[in-house]
């Protein structure tokens, strides 16, 4: 199979389903010519043409709100909004309307959109730049989220979730985007609200997203070599979640650790510790649960510190070992 990074399979989903549905169009600043904050649409204006690639003015609230009419009236419009942070200025129209109006109509409009958004830190973008606000959304009731952690799971997930009726957040974090991996040249579709074991074990069971997925692995296959087998699940969609998935693997493992890159502190880790603490899988602990988050303070300019204000792998080991040697 070919090897294409996860930023060329966003854009083939894209590309693929614009090609077999005229109702798809994206919207969003600098996302004709120039490509897109970070390159994702590059060379799809042309051929698309502007009436399907739209450069719009800079207010996110317009874009989401333009995106909701569009929505109603039976169009499935993409949104690409150039960082995760600005999605605080549409909030009333995510949260207040695209999220709410299909019930308050009594299901007979819906609002079939989707929200596409690089999130995370790593790149040098400081405080109003590098956030992790998926817990935010994940709050409200209405909207599904999707947070991919590869290349293959991206264009799949977004593949589900343009045909998907309901709006949908779809978190790109920054640092996947160059990441390759293997995926097929057809279209196809990963089923919302399907978690994903990328590391089968039997000492604990990590629940990791996004870019953690992979600090995860890494931290698994360093303490394979002290003979700790590390499992490691990824929800993949954090609405609906998988919640059968991740019991499961709890009470294989009989301990669990938590890792997400958002502030910890009313972080989606907590909703993960709450389907234990909650479920069958309570009883098989062997250890007390732990969770890795973000440290409570905006994102740094500085690199140094920026890395230390969010889990790396040395935290993931150290916090697997006290949990295993508990």
């Amino acid at each position: 199979m070919r090897e294409i990074t996860y930023l060329e399979a966003i854009r083939e989903a894209m590309s693929q389903e614009m090609r077999q549905n005229e109702d798809i169009f994206i919207l969003g600043e600098d996302i004709g010519v120039y490509g897109g904050a970070f390159g994702v649409t590059r060379g799809m204006i042309e051929e698309f043409g502007p009436e399907r690639v739209r450069n719009t003015p800079i207010s996110e609230s317009a874009i989401a709100g333009a995106a909701v009419g569009a929505a109603l009236t039976g169009m499935r419009p993409i949104i690409e909004l150039q960082f995760s942070d600005f999605i605080t200025i549409a909030m009333d129209q995510i949260v207040n309307q695209a999220a709410k109006l299909r019930y308050m109509n009594g299901g007979k409009g819906k609002v079939p959109l989707v929200l596409r958004t690089p999130s995370g830190s790593g790149t040098g973008a400081a405080a109003q730049h590098s956030q992790s606000l998926e817990a935010w959304l994940v709050h409200i009731p209405g909207l599904r989220v999707i947070q991919p952690s590869n290349a293959y799971d991206a264009k799949g997930l977004l593949k589900a979730a343009m045909d998907d009726d309901n709006p949908v957040i779809f978190y790109e974090h920054k640092l996947l985007y160059k990441t390759k991996g293997d995926v097929p040249e057809e279209s196809y579709s990963i089923p919302i609200g399907k978690a994903d074991v990328k590391r089968k074990g039997k000492d604990v069971t990590i629940v990791a997203t996004a870019m953690m997925v992979h600090k995860a692995l890494e931290a698994a296959e360093e303490l394979a070599k002290e003979g700790i087998d590390v499992e490691v699940v990824d929800p993949r969609t954090l609405v609906p979640l998988d919640e059968e998935t991740i019991i499961q693997s709890v009470k294989k493992t009989g301990r669990l650790i938590v890792a997400h890159e958002a502030v910890k502190r009313g972080g989606f880790g907590g909703e993960i510790v709450s389907v234990i603490a909650e479920s069958e899988a309570f009883d098989y602990l062997d250890a007390p649960i732990k969770r890795l988050g973000g440290l409570p303070v905006p994102i740094p300019y500085n690199p140094h510190l920026e890395k230390a204000t969010v889990p790396q792998v040395a935290d993931i080991i150290e916090a697997v070992k006290e949990t295993v040697h508990f």
